[in-house]
């Protein structure tokens, strides 16, 4: 694997930072060094992809026919990482790097004509109808019925966990259509509408103090058949397919910028920690290790492959690196890690030299980032997969 950039591939780095230079707004900059977890409000994310499409990338792993730019897989990790180091504001990826990639592998033309269009153009915004009250990482134990009815299914149910509900106009959604043999084999896909009627969104309020998720009530709501992916009882491979991309890949960016990030506040913390210089040495050896399975994981979907099992093994190594360095800044930040601490802002602290913000984010960062070896399916379940796809056991 050859990683040394080439003439045409520094070409192309410069018109990103160039594009970027001119085009990340104080605001927008503000927003993504703010940022407490992968998800940022559409109030910035949506002005920034609205900007992005306008010059075409604003999903930089579409093919060309939908919509991309048609990147190869070395100009996809360049745009990824100049986009992290310039602290761009990220973009949802429920609709540009979940449902989308399901729609074109699943979706009838009339689907694909419809709504990729509206991905891009961030008209639609998508969240995710997977967990359930006591079916989170057993996603094959969900409940929540879908009843046919002429030229509708009628649903009844809750999800929970809903990322970004409150702003969503649109849910890709797993249903139970059957209960007749494996629980995997009467499970459905379908997109539907937030404001359709009977749904209801209720607030979860993180220990954070963020709102960010939600738990979404079903009252007999009507979802048309034509908005099914795939066949009847046949969502349980659609579904799988998109975890694949939900989890793997595209970490190492953001990783490498969040490590030095931890360096600068232990460096302004006490540079003078050998602890701290250990663990951070640590954290970078397993970054840099995670960038390289990412760079193959890409060359492999350059050949038309999806990620497959290494997305597991990639979902588990970035957010326990992601965990690590949180770990690691609020250890070097110490009493101005916390949720409400307005003396982190004041002349004189210590994370003065790392910036603002950086003592009102840490903890809500380290909370949020929690999760990340949950959701989307937990890091032990991902082991489980490696264990059979990949070691035969």
């Amino acid at each position: 694997m050859d990683l040394e950039l080439r003439d045409e591939d520094l070409a192309f780095q410069a018109e990103v930072r160039a594009f970027l230079d001119a085009n990340l707004t104080p605001e927008l900059r503000a927003a993504g060094a703010g940022l407490t977890s992968v998800f940022c409000e559409p109030r910035f994310s949506l002005p920034w992809q609205r900007i992005l499409h306008a010059r075409g990338w604003a999903a930089p792993s579409w093919p060309k026919p939908y919509g991309g730019p048609g990147w190869n897989e070395v100009q996809r990790s360049i745009f990824s990482a100049e986009c992290a180091r310039a602290g761009a504001p990220s973009l949802s990826p429920m609709g540009l790097k979940m449902v989308g990639p399901v729609i074109m592998g699943y979706g009838t033309p009339e689907q694909k004509a419809y709504y990729l269009p509206r991905i891009l153009s961030g008209e639609d915004y998508w969240c995710q109808g997977y967990s359930e009250p006591g079916s989170g990482s057993d996603l094959a134990s969900l409940q929540l019925r879908a009843v046919s009815d002429g030229d509708d299914y009628v649903l009844s149910g809750s999800k929970i966990w809903t990322t970004h509900a409150h702003f969503a106009n649109r849910m890709f959604c797993l249903v139970r259509t059957s209960t007749e043999g494996k629980p995997q084999q009467g499970i459905t896909f379908l997109l539907l509408e937030m404001n359709s009627p009977g749904i209801e969104v209720k607030p979860i309020i993180t220990l954070a103090g963020e709102h960010e998720v939600n738990q979404v009530f079903f009252d007999n709501v009507r979802v048309p058949k034509a908005n099914r992916i795939g066949e009847e009882n046949q969502g349980w491979t659609v579904a799988k397919y998109l975890l694949e991309f939900e989890r793997g890949g595209g970490s190492a960016p953001g990783l490498q910028v969040g490590l030095a990030r931890a360096q600068k506040i232990a460096e302004a913390a006490d540079g003078e920690d050998a602890a701290h210089r250990r663990r951070l040495t640590e954290a970078e050896i397993a970054i840099t290790a995670i960038d390289m399975s990412e760079r193959r994981v890409l060359a492999s979907l350059a050949g038309g492959k999806n990620p497959g099992p290494a997305s597991s093994m990639l979902k588990i190594n970035g957010t326990e690196a992601m965990q690590r360095l949180d770990e690691i800044s609020i250890a070097a930040l110490g009493a101005y890690a916390h949720v409400d601490q307005p003396q982190a802002r004041e002349p004189g602290s210590n994370v003065e030299a790392v910036g603002p913000h950086e003592g009102l984010v840490a903890m809500p960062r380290y909370l949020n980032n929690r999760a990340a070896s949950i959701y989307g399916g937990s890091n032990e379940i991902q082991r489980d997969i490696i264990a059979r796809l990949v070691l035969g056991l």
